[in-house]
């Protein structure tokens, strides 16, 4: 199997998708940000000083994602029809549990926008909760579901 990104001289170049048929495409991709607990309670109980994380930290995983082919060189730029991000509190973290579900009809998949729905949406919360805890830890993303396409279905 050979990396599709590059071509036969080894040098990058974005993948010709236009003999590729036109399909229903979806993707969903996991993460999570862990913190201290006082900082898990700060945004469980609604107290950071800049709103409400989760809300934010949703919408800015929906602007991530639709932003994706402007920040990773190779993606094609896609026609989203579904952007949908969850975040969840979990008290086991603790942090917040976050899943990012992309769907398009479209020649190539959308895992790519569901990973940076996710990446973003943890830089987010990140970003709005760093004053009270700068060693908050993002992990574990990664795609859980694809589908659509030749290749066909993904399940982690």
């Amino acid at each position: 199997m050979s990396l599709t990104h590059f071509d036969q001289k080894g040098d990058a170049h974005m993948v010709d998708v236009s003999d590729k048929d036109v399909t229903a495409r979806i993707a969903v991709a996991e993460g999570h940000i862990k913190m201290a607990k006082t900082t898990y309670e700060t945004i469980a109980e609604g107290r950071a000083k800049k709103g409400d994380v989760l809300s934010v930290a949703r919408l800015a995983g929906i602007m991530g994602a639709k932003k994706t082919a402007e920040l990773i060189p190779l993606c094609h730029p896609l026609p989203i029809t579904k952007v949908a991000v969850e975040l969840t509190l979990d008290p086991d973290l603790p942090g917040v549990r976050v899943e990012g579900t992309v769907k398009t009809t479209g020649q190539t998949g959308v895992e790519m926008e569901a990973l940076t729905a996710v990446s973003t949406a943890c830089l987010t919360v990140y970003d709005m909760a760093k004053a009270v805890d700068k060693a908050m830890e993002i992990g574990g993303i990664r795609v859980m579901l694809k589908d659509g396409g030749k290749s066909g279905r993904y399940e982690a």
